[in-house]
């Protein structure tokens, strides 16, 4: 568990809330405060409360010395949370919207999770989703990953964000880009490491003028920027310290050079496949 943390329950139901944000829009406070109480609702139908115990199978049969988590299933789905929806009428716009996630073109979100986190390398694979709904999956697969890497500090890991303005530009919401922006500002106290990656500038600062593009700039040790666009070097500059030289160099470099910021050290590169990478790529 993070430091600030107060329990499964309380820490689920704000990335949930973030999640729905993502579905429904922004929503007031109001609005917040109703959509927390079915949550909470929702699980206390699967018998999970604010008391971390709930999360451990009951063996009235044996006695365990070491506690079971409960399975998968025993946890709820977004059916059951559209079911709990549509029972208020405060709600109902929420269930309308909920719909096609779960009786729709969407319904493959309202399965139990059957993913392996145990392998070396994970990848998500989100594009089949379809243009207006990769940050759904990119959003679950991030809050899933970092789980993973929060569990053992010891052990070396990173997480790779490819198109992050999915998540921190204006399509998404403050609660999803401060979520991605804690991973970036304490990854490394886990043992790990972050690289964002985006193909265009100008959204990674298209969220509430740009603070949580800024953030994550300033919280990465090395800056790689290949080339780039007049509006975009010009973004750019305003955020982080570039000459009139090297926004001349960003501009005209070729594929596979670069502009590298390693520390306060900027130095143009040259990025070329070993004999092994190309063997792979070809």
């Amino acid at each position: 568990m993070e430091e600030g943390e107060k329990g499964y329950l309380a820490t689920k139901i704000q990335k949930l809330i973030g999640f729905f944000h993502l579905i429904f829009g922004n929503m007031n406070e109001k609005e917040k405060a109703i959509l927390e109480e079915k949550l909470i609702e929702v699980y206390q139908e699967k018998g999970i409360t604010f008391d971390d115990k709930s999360l451990y199978k009951i063996e009235k049969e044996k006695i365990s010395i070491k506690p079971v988590f409960k399975d998968t299933k025993d946890m709820p789905r977004l059916e059951d949370f559209y079911r709990i929806l549509g029972k208020d009428e405060r709600t109902k716009n929420f269930e309308i919207k909920l719909l096609p996630f779960v009786k729709g073109s969407l319904s493959f979100f309202n399965h139990y999770t059957n993913i392996e986190i145990d392998n070396e390398l994970m990848i998500a694979d989100v594009y089949d989703l379809g243009e207006e709904n990769l940050k759904y999956g990119m959003y679950l697969f991030t809050d899933l990953f970092w789980d993973k890497i929060k569990k053992d500090r010891k052990q070396k890991k990173a997480i790779y964000l490819d198109e992050i303005w999915r998540l921190i530009g204006v399509t998404s919401n403050k609660h999803v880009a401060s979520f991605i922006y804690k991973i970036f500002k304490t990854i490394r106290k886990y043992g790990g490491s972050g690289v964002a990656i985006t193909q265009d500038v100008s959204d990674l600062f298209s969220l509430e003028n740009g603070v949580y593009g800024k953030s994550i700039l300033n919280n990465s040790a090395i800056k790689t920027f290949f080339s780039l666009e007049e509006e975009n070097i010009r973004l750019l500059s305003e955020n982080i310290n570039l000459s009139e030289k090297e926004k001349i160099e960003v501009k005209s470099l070729k594929r596979g050079e670069c502009l590298l910021f390693v520390g306060n050290e900027h130095i143009l590169t040259k990025v070329e496949a070993s004999e092994e990478e190309k063997k792979i790529i070809e």
